[in-house]
Formats: C-alpha cells, sequence, structure tokens
C-alpha cells in the first residue's frame, strides 16, 4: 500500500482556514500615582501590538524550545510613539526598567502582569510626559515583545507608575 504524500504549501493555498486558529491579544493600563493625592492619571484599557519579533521570539521559538527564544522579564516606559510591527525598541524609552509579577490559573488562557516602577527606583529623575509602554526581555536593549501608546501624561520624579498588561489567547 503506497502512502498518501501532502505537499504543505498546497495544503495550505488551498484548504480552509483551520477550525481552531490561536490569536494573541494584548491588553495594557497605565496608573501615575501621587504619594499625596492618589491616582493621578489613568489611561484606562487599551490594546496592544504584539510585534513580529514578539511572535517570532517570544511565542514560536519559546513553544518549540529553540534557541534564540525569549521570555518576559521587565516593562519599559517612554515618550514616544506606537511601535512599528517590525520595531524592536520603545520610542523615548525612559532607561530605567522594572520587573513585573506575571500569573495565570490552570483554566486560563491569559498572562496576567503587574507591577510599579517605584518613585525611589529613580526611574524618572525629572518629570517627563510618558505616553507609551512595552515588554521586554531584558533589563536594558533586548527585544520588545509588545507596546503601545496612550495618552501623554505628566509623570514627576515623586510619583510612581502602575501597570498592568493581559495577554490573551484565544
Amino acid at each position: 500500500m503506497m502512502e498518501k504524500h501532502f505537499d504543505l504549501d498546497e495544503l495550505i493555498r488551498t484548504k480552509e482556514a483551520p477550525k481552531e486558529a490561536i490569536k494573541v491579544r494584548g491588553f495594557f493600563r497605565v496608573q501615575i500615582d501621587d504619594p499625596e493625592k492618589g491616582v493621578v492619571g489613568d489611561s484606562g484599557w487599551f490594546e496592544n501590538q504584539v510585534v513580529d519579533l514578539g511572535y517570532n521570539d517570544y511565542l514560536v521559538r519559546a513553544l518549540g524550545s529553540i534557541s534564540g527564544s525569549k521570555y518576559l522579564t521587565h516593562c519599559a516606559l517612554g515618550t514616544g510613539t506606537q511601535p512599528a510591527a517590525a520595531g524592536t525598541s520603545l520610542q523615548g524609552e525612559i532607561q530605567a526598567r522594572t520587573t513585573f509579577t506575571a500569573a495565570t490559573s490552570n483554566t486560563s488562557k491569559a498572562l496576567n502582569i503587574t507591577g510599579t516602577f517605584v518613585s525611589s527606583g529613580n526611574f524618572c529623575t525629572t518629570t517627563q510626559n510618558i505616553s507609551n509602554i512595552g515588554l521586554f526581555n531584558t533589563s536594558s536593549g533586548g527585544t520588545l515583545f509588545c507596546g503601545n501608546t496612550y495618552a501623554s501624561s505628566s509623570c514627576a520624579s515623586n510619583q510612581n507608575v502602575n501597570f498592568s498588561y493581559v495577554i490573551n489567547f484565544t
């Protein structure tokens, strides 16, 4: 009996899309917390942009345990715009990244990330208008996984910035 071989390229070109498709959507929220006044700025929830290397290095390579795979460890704030799809960095990044806490549950299809840029950590040494956020694999340099912009907000050197991320797989 002869085995039937399939041409993968032909199957992809001619067949319907698979019934199961995985989508990755990220959402973030940024809050500026003043020690005397409480929350003085809140971005609300915004959808995130996963960049090309975010998919390749953090998802595809990590799933296959392939050399060059990356894992999220740090968050950055910046003063710039939304990263391009091929972006690798955060425009106008403030050069003090912070670590975060990541959690999920056995039944969840989402990664929940929370953290704080603490004013005593000198992430912001002068008042700056912060307007973007992103997740990285290292405390400096490295590769951007995802990021986006929100309405520019003034952040003073004595204020903390709390952030929340949800990376949802549907």
